[in-house]
């Protein structure tokens, strides 16, 4: 057995957890496929005494710190899987996988939490309930949240936590506020029906390309026209794929894109014009429509009660905090938040590239400041959930 990682000092755990960090960085494992990740984040914890629980997972891990003394349950997440990107960054530990990456920080959040379960494990003794830690797999295609819920993972739980990493946001910062943070992100794949003929005589067939085109110009008056100003939605069409050489006209078009919303009635509202836009347009122009959607997460939505106690964990770790700007982006947190009580926040770590990006990198003096945040805040939640359990 090796020697457990809790014994660590802070200048040897921030030591260790920037080569946890580093080493699964250096071993990036698409959504679903992160086996030796689960592996890793399993033999870091066992090694320090962390309770790791069965829950038929084939990729993730979870674990739970506490249970010594009655109280609540809260949850703590990470998502721990990569993205089929080239790495760009030339780091010494750069992705050893070709056309693999760690570009969305994931690896920062997996290392992150590992210390907060080191710090847990520490006190354990003190803890009034139980800490589950969710060490979840494939965020990046809206599936582990869900495959975690269907397992078990939340049953008990009284509230869950969340982060993700932000590189426009400076190290010793971390964004809170209730209410949305993050869009509802769900796709769309247009299939336009027509009809063929010699390119030199368009008046023989019914052209699924021009429909198409007057489809995307019209999906722009669903925001401009159809949102409020103080409400927010995007709708981009972001591929159109139509026909096979120069002079002949196709008979189908297929057009692809994405909705980002963070309101469920501005959701609803925005999906069924784009449904009677679509097939309106295409009924205009001769060709048939059939719409097929790719149902992402909804808005990540932080529970208003939970914002006072992630402001006093800022406090106590020595964070400043800022209210943040809304991102666009999906998050699949939210369906934890459809559960239980959840309260997700961005940690500065800054970086020179967003998300995804095939340089992406940030800052590793934010790992040992968010492991303490994550420590600090779980457990003020099981005393302050605890406290109005028995109000």
């Amino acid at each position: 057995m090796t020697e457990p990682l809790i014994d660590y000092s802070p200048n040897k755990l921030e030591a260790r957890l920037v080569a946890i960090r580093r080493e699964l960085h250096r071993n990036p494992e698409l959504s679903l496929e992160e086996y030796e990740t689960t592996a890793s984040i399993r033999r870091w914890l066992e090694d320090a005494g962390v309770r790791v629980l069965d829950y038929g997972l084939r990729t993730g891990v979870i674990a739970e710190v506490g249970g010594l003394r009655p109280g609540q349950v809260v949850a703590v997440r990470a998502d721990i899987d990569a993205l089929p990107v080239q790495e760009e960054t030339g780091l010494p530990f750069a992705s050893a996988t070709p056309g693999r990456m760690h570009a969305c920080g994931h690896d920062f959040h997996a290392a992150a939490v590992v210390g907060a379960a080191l710090l847990l494990k520490a006190r354990e003794s003190e803890l009034r309930g139980t800490v589950r830690l969710l060490f979840q797999p494939a965020e990046e295609k809206a599936k582990g949240a869900r495959q975690l819920i269907a397992a078990g993972a939340l049953a008990g739980v009284s509230a869950v936590f969340g982060m993700h990493n932000k590189p426009d946001l400076p190290v010793g910062t971390v964004g809170i506020k209730e209410g949305p943070l993050m869009a509802a992100a769900d796709g769309f794949v247009v299939e336009v029906a027509g009809r063929g003929s010699h390119a030199a005589v368009p008046e023989a067939g019914i052209d699924p390309i021009v429909a198409s085109a007057h489809i995307i110009t019209a999906l722009q008056t669903i925001v401009s026209r159809g949102v409020g100003s103080l409400q927010s939605a995007v709708v981009s069409v972001t591929k159109l794929r139509s026909g096979t050489a120069w002079n002949v006209i196709p008979d189908k078009a297929v057009l692809d894109g994405t909705i980002r919303t963070f309101d469920e009635g501005v959701r609803e509202h925005v999906l069924r014009r784009f449904r009677e836009v679509v097939e309106g347009v295409a009924a205009a122009c001769g060709t048939t429509a059939e719409i097929r959607w790719v149902q992402g997460p909804p808005p990540v939505n932080n529970d208003a009660s939970l914002v006072p106690l992630a402001l006093r964990a800022a406090a106590d770790a020595g964070l400043e905090t800022v209210v943040p700007t809304p991102s666009p982006a999906g998050e699949d947190f939210a369906f934890y938040q459809r559960e239980v009580p959840g309260l997700f926040v961005f940690m500065g770590t800054s970086g020179s590239r967003e998300w995804h990006h095939p340089a992406f990198d940030l800052d590793e003096r934010a790992l040992l400041p968010s492991a303490r945040y994550f420590a600090g805040l779980a457990e003020s939640a099981l005393l302050e959930l605890g406290a109005r359990g028995e109000a």
